[in-house]
């Protein structure tokens, strides 16, 4: 009978055992890739296309639902969904915060240890779009992404989120507005395709599926109907405290009028100053624009505009089209006539100093034309050519640069190379550290045109008129470099980068306020970081009776 108990007791406990593993057993998936195009139609309304790339973790629930949030404002009957291609069902039982659908996955659940394609079209929202708080005659929309419960997810996302503007909208009348929480880059690859839609693009690799990120856009009213614009605010309010409403408005308004705006201004100015360069509007598919110069491939990098016309200075004393006469304030001597094959930008430049009685104020009027007349050319340059290809194509050539000064195997040639190869390494972000890392040690052989450069620096007069890596007539066999003048390679270093920044400090002033100037000519459309109002695919449509108000947003299902 003892026997029988134990038997008996055994038996429950390991079903007990099992049952208990059953209902342990959790959702636990990687979220593989997912892609979101988000397309604003000239009727006013959005549709949105997902796609996720789902992974199931080992020993996890199966995928049977995937809760996707939407803004309350969705029609039901216009969302269709597959898995793998196979189409599935959608349910109203939506798990997540707010509001939203769950895509049924029914016979084409992903088990466990198993990978999924889940993608689920929402063809009609409406009320998405209000008007743009830095200009009334805008429209402007915010756009969320749905996200899954962190204790759900795990890993990375290969996240793009495209953005489609109404059709007919014209490149230089749109804006796109700086992402929340990305961590991707702010600024979006531009495109117009065979849609004639301006498309904002970002990709993150590194993204997740358990945060919501916000992006945004605006663009003139007129091209969709006026009654599409949502001009009062959509708060359900049945239900709840009126005065409590009103006192947390007030709260929200006060707090963000007088704290939040300030802050986040400051922070975007800041940020937008420095963008001189408008988003590049390409016809896809024509790659690499070649044979742009170093300088344009700084403007095309968006390099601190100090260190561009520092290249450009640079550039007229090797070609031999001017000396610096003195340093505090720069004076150049500007050669006449001046040699040819100087480019348009380096003229110009040169005309900033054609008197040497200008005072700085006049300099920086020129050379901000100067500035603007190369972003423009570059801008134009660019047309029909893709600016991420193009940008690393420059950026190969730089690093390649590079390798050949750092592998050199004598002084004279790794000055030769640094000499023949200044401009394209000046491309460097971190061109000052680079640059006193290659000669910290032994000397440097000083170029024929730093006594042009350097007032102080005495160049021997048998060196002058021959240029930099020519076989010298006193001494046949050799090269110059080896009977130039030495410097000690962190006495070079140091002249080099102090260049850059004296230029700044003592030419172009303020860098802010400088470039800011440029921004105002080049790229005077305001990115909005946000419109003030909030819609989108988040899983919620929310609007506040103040600008900038948050909105609680849906997400965090399954």
């Amino acid at each position: 009978m003892k026997r029988k108990l134990f038997i008996l007791a055994l038996a429950f406990a390991l079903i007990f055992s099992l049952t208990s593993s059953a209902f342990a057993q959790s959702y636990s998936f990687e979220l593989e890739k997912e892609e979101v195009h988000v397309y604003w139609n000239d009727d006013g309304t959005m549709s949105l296309d997902y796609v996720f790339v789902f992974n199931n973790n080992a020993g996890a629930h199966a995928i049977d639902f995937v809760d996707v949030g939407l803004p309350s404002s969705y029609r039901f009957s216009s969302i269709v969904a597959d898995v793998n291609g196979n189409t599935v069902s959608i349910d109203s039982d939506y798990q997540g915060n707010g509001t939203g659908v769950a895509v049924a996955l029914g016979s084409h659940a992903i088990p466990a240890g198993a990978s999924g394609r889940v993608h689920v079209y929402v063809g009609y929202i409406d009320r998405v779009l209000y008007t743009d708080d830095d200009d009334e005659s805008y429209a402007s929309a915010v756009f969320g992404t749905t996200y899954f419960g962190s204790q759900y997810v795990t890993g990375s996302t290969d996240l793009t989120v495209s953005l489609h503007l109404p059709p007919g909208i014209q490149p230089d009348e749109s804006r796109y507005h700086l992402p929340n929480n990305w961590g991707g880059a702010e600024e979006p690859e531009a495109s117009m395709g065979s849609s004639e839609r301006v498309t904002y693009t970002w990709h993150d690799p590194n993204a997740n599926g358990h945060t919501q990120y916000k992006f945004g856009a605006s663009f003139p009213k007129s091209y969709v109907p006026e009654s599409a614009i949502v001009t009062a605010p959509v708060i359900d309010t049945s239900g709840i405290d009126e005065d409590a409403i009103i006192t947390i408005l007030m709260f929200c308004c006060f707090g963000f009028f007088f704290l939040g705006i300030p802050i986040l201004s400051a922070v975007q100015q800041r940020k937008r100053k420095m963008k001189y360069l408008p988003p590049k509007i390409a016809i896809e598919g024509h790659g690499i624009k070649r044979g742009l110069t170093a300088v344009e491939s700084a403007i095309l990098m968006q390099e601190p505009l100090d260190k561009v016309m520092t290249m450009i200075l640079f550039g007229v004393i090797k070609k031999d089209a001017a000396e610096v006469t003195k340093r505090e304030p720069l004076r150049l001597k500007v050669a006449s006539p001046l040699p040819e094959k100087l480019h348009k930008y380096e003229k110009e430049f040169l005309e900033a100093f054609a008197d040497g009685k200008n005072n700085r104020a006049n300099q920086r009027k020129k050379m901000q034309k100067v500035t603007i007349s190369l972003v423009k050319t570059v801008e134009k340059k660019m047309k029909g050519f893709s600016r991420r290809e193009t940008l690393a194509y420059y950026k190969n050539i730089m690093e390649r640069a590079w390798k050949q000064i750092e592998n050199a195997g004598t002084p004279e040639i790794k000055s030769q190379m640094y000499d023949e190869a200044l401009e394209w390494t000046m491309l460097d972000e971190d061109f000052d550290n680079r640059t006193r890392d290659v000669f910290h040690r032994g000397p440097v052989f000083v170029p024929m045109w730093w006594g042009r450069y350097d007032p102080s620096y005495s160049r021997p007069a048998t060196a002058a008129s021959k240029p930099f890596g020519t076989p010298s007539s006193s001494a046949p066999g050799k090269s110059l470099a080896s009977s130039m003048p030495q410097l000690p390679g962190s006495d070079f270093a140091a002249s080099m980068v102090t260049g850059v920044q004296g230029f700044s400090e003592k030419v172009v002033g303020n860098l802010n306020d400088f470039t800011n100037n440029v921004t105002k000519k080049t790229n005077p459309v305001p990115v909005s970081k946000s419109s003030g109002r909030s819609s989108g695919g988040s899983g919620c449509a929310c609007a506040c009776a103040c600008a900038g108000c948050a909105c609680a947003c849906a997400g965090g299902g399954r």
